[in-house]
């Protein structure tokens, strides 16, 4: 559990309205930038007993050894698999084929801790709710009546990375913060006193999420790197072999690095930019020259609907070949 350095700002905010909080704060903002561990940082300090003057938690009383100890009696997390490990959140559920939802027998379970009063007589009780977005339907009418007629002395820190996939009614009940992106400079800093010895690769891959690039610099570096030496193939490329590679990465790994590629691509096409793959900027200019723009669209739509598909029990393999077959074909006549 870390506050990296660019959630300053956001924390000198909250620690100075610590009297004053909402029942319900809603962090928001893209995977990989570290709002899971801001959100269980924010909470061992609000239920420290003996914070230091700068609202973090003192580390040593009973209530920080509670926390420290994952059996701390006035809190309470919620996750599809009752276990949070990374700020990956939903994309690293389907990964593993997991629990993919958080149920309404996880809010009502919630719901009759919550009829409970605080071990302290002057203390507050946490729900904290990561990805809010792995809500279902039921589960997320049931914690909207919850967060209507919010207990006394209860704080709700819901922790979302797609936002727009929560009932408006829920967004509106709470305090939205949105958790800031890090700049560039203070990102590879950050990865560079982690270890990584040249971490731009990484961070542009990841989408200037630093956390995104740590985990992929420590499974080995970018996952994908012989497959996009592939892809810059183009009409030359053989999509089984290329399919084959893919697919031992996974369908949900496999479709999001197509994505990447083909925003570049297509960014590179129409505006000269790329976002995530820097290092091949020169190479992607040239595939350019070769590109159908219609064909690349239609291609880029087939892909979204793919990745909408990536958990479903198919054989990705066969669809990735479908796909990298169309993409060979993405290069004739440029129009």
């Amino acid at each position: 559990m870390e506050k990296y350095p660019w959630q300053s700002d956001v924390w000198r905010r909250l620690y100075e309205a610590r009297e004053r909080l909402p029942h319900a704060l809603l962090l928001r903002g893209r995977s990989g930038i570290g709002k899971f561990d801001f959100a269980l940082h924010l909470t061992k300090s609000l239920l420290c007993q003996s914070p230091k003057t700068d609202g973090q938690a003192c580390e040593i009383c009973p209530s920080c050894s509670w926390f420290s100890q994952n059996n701390h009696p006035d809190y309470r997390l919620l996750t599809p698999e009752q276990d949070a490990d990374d700020d990956n959140g939903a994309e690293s559920v389907k990964k593993s084929g997991k629990k993919s939802q958080i149920s309404v027998a996880q809010i009502r379970e919630l719901s009759s801790f919550l009829e409970l009063s605080s071990h302290r007589s002057d203390g507050l009780r946490i729900a904290l709710i990561h990805p809010a977005e792995t809500l279902n339907a039921s589960s997320a009418n049931a914690l909207l009546k919850m967060l209507e007629e919010p207990p006394a002395g209860v704080v709700f820190i819901l922790v979302s990375h797609q936002p727009q996939r929560l009932l408006p009614t829920i967004i509106s009940r709470c305090q939205k913060i949105d958790m800031p992106i890090p700049e560039t400079a203070v990102a590879l800093k950050w990865l560079k006193e982690k270890g990584l010895k040249d971490p731009a690769p990484q961070l542009d891959y990841a989408g200037g999420s630093p956390l995104s690039a740590l985990s992929d610099a420590e499974e080995g570096g970018q996952s994908f790197g012989n497959i996009i030496k592939l892809l810059l193939q183009g009409a030359k490329l053989d999509p089984f072999v290329t399919a084959s590679l893919c697919a031992a990465q996974g369908m949900e790994a496999a479709t999001c690095a197509l994505q990447k590629w083909i925003y570049d691509l297509l960014a590179c096409r129409l505006a000269g930019e790329v976002r995530y793959h820097a290092q091949y900027s020169s190479a992607l200019q040239a595939l350019t020259k070769s590109v159908n723009l219609g064909l690349l669209l239609d291609f880029q739509r087939n892909l979204d609907e793919a990745r909408k598909s990536a958990s479903h029990p198919l054989n990705n393999e066969l669809q990735l070949e479908g796909l990298l077959l169309q993409y060979t074909h993405v290069f004739s006549t440029r129009i």
